[in-house]
C-alpha cells in the first residue's frame, strides 16, 4: 500500500469522493477542504498571491524556474508591500517629516477609510490642504494601484503634489505672522526660548547651591582654625614658631577674637521699679511720680 502523508489525506477523499469509490461523504472531509492542514515537506511551501510578495518572486518566470530546476526554494519568500518600498524611499527624501509630532493612540473602533479612494483620488488635495506624509504614500499606491501607472511616476507624482501643498502652506503660515506683527500683535516666547530659561535656571541653581555650602561650611567651623593661605604652606617647624609667637605675646589671627558679652538693657515698668526701690531701701524716690496723673 502507498504511503499517505497526513497533509494529503483531504485531497486523497476528495479525489475518491468525486469518482464515487466512497458512498458517502464523510463528515470530515468538507470541513478539512474549507480549512486544509499546511503542506508538507516545508519545501512545499503554500501557494501566495503578489500582494505582499517581492517584485521577483511575484513573477511567473521565477517560480517556473525555481520548479524546472528542482531546487524550490527552501525558505519562503519574505512578506513586502508596496507601500514599504515607497515608504522607504519617502523618508529617505524627506528625512525631517519623521521628526512632525503624530499620535499613535487608538480608539475603541478602526478609523474608517477616507470616502474618497479609488478611482476618483486622482489628486492628493482631495483629502485636504495640509497632508501628511503617510496621505501621499498612500496616493503613491493609489495611483499605482487604480490608475495603472507605474511606481516610478506615481511616486514622483505624489511627491510633487505634497511638496507644492506644503510650500502652499508655509508661505501662508509666512504671511500672515508678517500681518499680525504688522498690525501690533506680540507673540509670547518661542519653545526654543522657554527651553533656554530653564536651562538657565537650572544652571543658576548651582551657583546658589555652592554659596549656600560654603556659608553652611562656613558657620560649622566658627569655633575652629580657618586659615586663608595664599601660596604654598610654610615649612614644618615642630611648633617652635608657635612658642616663640606665644613668648613675645604674638595673638594668632586664625582664629576669631572673643568679645566681651554686655547683658542686654533691661527696660523695667513703673511697678517693677518702685518694687525694686522698697526691696533695696532706696531713699529719695518719690512713689507718687510714678504713678498716672489724673486728668
Amino acid at each position: 500500500m502507498a504511503k499517505r502523508i497526513a497533509a494529503e489525506v483531504h485531497k486523497q477523499g476528495s479525489r475518491l469522493v468525486r469518482e464515487r469509490y466512497i458512498p458517502r461523504e464523510p463528515l470530515w472531509l468538507q470541513a478539512v477542504l474549507d480549512h486544509p492542514p499546511l503542506s508538507l515537506p516545508p519545501r512545499d511551501p503554500p501557494s501566495r498571491t503578489s500582494f505582499d510578495l517581492p517584485p521577483h518572486a511575484a513573477t511567473t518566470t521565477f517560480k517556473a524556474l525555481a520548479h524546472a530546476s528542482g531546487h524550490p526554494p527552501s525558505q519562503p519568500s519574505r512578506i513586502q508591500y508596496i507601500e514599504d518600498q515607497i515608504r522607504r524611499q519617502f523618508f529617505s527624501d524627506h528625512p525631517f517629516e519623521a521628526f512632525r509630532p503624530t499620535t499613535l493612540l487608538e480608539g475603541l473602533t478602526v478609523e474608517e477609510e477616507h470616502p474618497i479612494r479609488g478611482k476618483d483620488w486622482t489628486r492628493l488635495r482631495q483629502r485636504g490642504r495640509n497632508p501628511t506624509a503617510e496621505d501621499a504614500i498612500r496616493f503613491a499606491v493609489n495611483l499605482y494601484t487604480h490608475h495603472e501607472m507605474p511606481i516610478s511616476p506615481a511616486y514622483a507624482t505624489a511627491v510633487a503634489q505634497f511638496r507644492a501643498l506644503r510650500s502652499e502652506q508655509h508661505f501662508t503660515k509666512r504671511f500672515a505672522l508678517l500681518e499680525a506683527k504688522h498690525y501690533g500683535v506680540e507673540f509670547g516666547p518661542s519653545q526654543v526660548e522657554i527651553t533656554f530659561a530653564k536651562e538657565e535656571k537650572a544652571l543658576n541653581t548651582f551657583a546658589q547651591n555652592q554659596q549656600q555650602r560654603l556659608e553652611d561650611s562656613l558657620s560649622r567651623k566658627r569655633w575652629r582654625a580657618i586659615v586663608e593661605r595664599r601660596g604654598p604652606p610654610p615649612a614644618w617647624t615642630k611648633g617652635q614658631e608657635y612658642t616663640r609667637l606665644w613668648q613675645e605675646g604674638v595673638r594668632p589671627t586664625y582664629g576669631p577674637i572673643q568679645t566681651r558679652i554686655t547683658a542686654p538693657k533691661v527696660v523695667l515698668t513703673q511697678e517693677q521699679r518702685l518694687r525694686l526701690a522698697q526691696e533695696k531701701h532706696v531713699k529719695n524716690v518719690d512713689a507718687f511720680e510714678l504713678l498716672p496723673k489724673r486728668a
